[in-house]
């Protein structure tokens, strides 16, 4: 059974490619982000603050992008990625105070 994740491009207004997620990120369904991670070149801002759950199977995914991802997260994840050791290889921030989509 596959995990429900939702997951949105778009674009920043500054031109660069943003993927919005939303759900749980797990072994169901990582084939689903890396695609999506796949279909994009160049920086790409990852905003996970919509996702409730990521195993190590999603942060496998994470890691193969890790050198073009801006990943926005709420404090829930950040102990994962820090422990992980993802935090040490992209830029990780919360989401902007103001509410505005994460740049």
């Amino acid at each position: 059974m596959t995990t429900p994740l939702i997951l949105t491009p778009g674009r920043n207004p500054d031109g660069t490619a943003r993927l919005v997620a939303a759900g749980e990120i797990d072994m169901s369904n990582i084939g689903s982000l890396a695609d999506a991670l796949d279909a994009t070149s160049g920086p790409l801002v990852l905003d996970l603050t919509g996702v409730e759950y990521l195993d190590s199977a999603g942060l496998s995914v994470l890691f193969a992008h890790a050198d073009r991802l801006v990943l926005v997260v709420t404090p829930l994840l950040e102990p994962v990625l820090t422990v992980s050791g993802l935090a040490g290889l992209t830029t990780v921030r919360g989401p902007d105070p103001d509410g505005a989509p994460p740049r």
